[in-house]
């Protein structure tokens, strides 16, 4: 079967729009606008322990280069329910893994492409993790701006969506590119932020941020950043939350969404699920979170985090459950432990807790 390109174009956005992605546009393939941005933003340390974002630069700085002969970027972005209520785990890990749910359908899309054309087409599917600046392309497909949070914000959609991209060698007509800053003089998503991880509008100092502390890094986190974390156990959506545009557009999930909160996870408060965490077994955990993002941070980063989260907001009763964390197997949760039984003012000298998580487990 043969088309024109500009029928293939629409009925590829609509191709698209039917896999049940919510924004969808066209950018041309070449030297990154942002490559140069990238590079001082690793200098200055604000990757922290994230190694493997300075592997591929070349790659990076060319949108080309990741699949030889690729010329267009169909660039989609999908909606994760910015208007669901806020709590202990970011939004975006709720539910099934989005990187999975995502490429499975920018594959079928790339087969509906082939199958129009009627011919194969050179093409790769990429989310989060190849060498490509997704913001980058978004922006220049149409899709939205950089709003000082650093996400990418969409005049309709607010900023609570994952961005995917399929390269191809396709010569496609791009969209006009999104040139508008539309954050004006606003500077709620600095203000807000509780570690001052926004070092500037459009900086992020990832060694700071929420979202890097619980996920990211895998050593203990920072003494005197502890606190600040609240009661947040997995990620962080406050610089999103407080955006005006995701205030006015941001919408609860569809039914039968693959982001939706998952039995370990619904209707649980940042207490009850703390709880479930430094009690849970590394067979419970793999069960309970197959699939899930969330087990990037592994069952020893995901206790370290509650034990956090108990220190700054648990209770007498949460001493009992504390203090059997000091017998885990993993030195990083006993540390943790024994810092929220300091915090909760336990019975004991912090100094005797410190000792404690430091002797081998029984």
């Amino acid at each position: 079967m043969t088309t024109t390109a500009a029928a293939l174009e629409a009925r590829m956005r609509a191709q698209a729009y039917g896999l049940g992605f919510d924004l969808a546009g066209i950018a041309p393939l070449g030297p990154t606008e942002t490559a140069a941005e990238f590079e001082r933003w690793l200098e200055r340390g604000y990757a922290g322990e994230m190694g493997y974002l300075a592997r591929g630069r070349d790659k990076r700085a060319d949108s080309r280069l990741p699949v030889p002969g690729a010329m267009s970027a169909i660039v989609v972005a999908m909606s994760y329910g910015g208007g669901e209520p806020s709590g202990p785990v970011a939004r975006y890990a709720r539910g099934d893994d989005y990187h999975d749910v995502m490429l499975e359908r920018l594959e079928a899309l790339h087969r509906w492409i082939e199958a129009e054309l009627g011919r194969e087409v050179r093409g790769k599917a990429y989310v989060d993790t190849g060498p490509i600046l997704e913001r980058d392309l978004a922006r220049r497909a149409g899709l939205g701006w950089f709003g000082k949070n650093t996400n990418l914000i969409n005049p309709s959609l607010g900023s609570f969506f994952f961005l995917g991209a399929l390269l191809v060698e396709l010569e496609l007509e791009p969209d006009a590119p999104f040139d508008a800053d539309r954050c004006g003089t606003c500077i709620r998503c600095l203000d807000a932020c509780p570690t001052d991880a926004l070092v500037e509008p459009r900086v992020l100092d990832a060694t700071r941020c929420i979202s890097y502390l619980t996920i990211e890094l895998k050593g203990a986190i920072p003494v005197e950043l502890r606190d600040k974390i609240g009661e947040l156990i997995y990620g962080c959506d406050i610089c999103q939350e407080v955006c005006p545009w995701n205030v006015r557009f941001a919408t609860p999930l569809p039914d039968e969404s693959p982001y939706a909160p998952r039995e370990a996870l619904a209707g649980k408060d940042a207490h009850q699920l703390a709880r479930d965490l430094l009690g849970m077994t590394p067979d419970e955990f793999s069960g309970a979170f197959s699939d899930s993002p969330m087990k990037r941070a592994k069952l020893r980063g995901l206790k370290r985090n509650a034990a956090v989260v108990l220190g700054n907001a648990g209770t007498d009763d949460d001493v009992a459950v504390l203090t059997r964390a000091l017998d885990d197997p993993e030195p990083l949760v006993r540390e943790h432990a024994a810092w929220a039984l300091g915090q909760l003012g336990a019975a004991w000298e912090l100094g005797e807790l410190t000792a404690r998580e430091r002797r081998p487990p029984s």
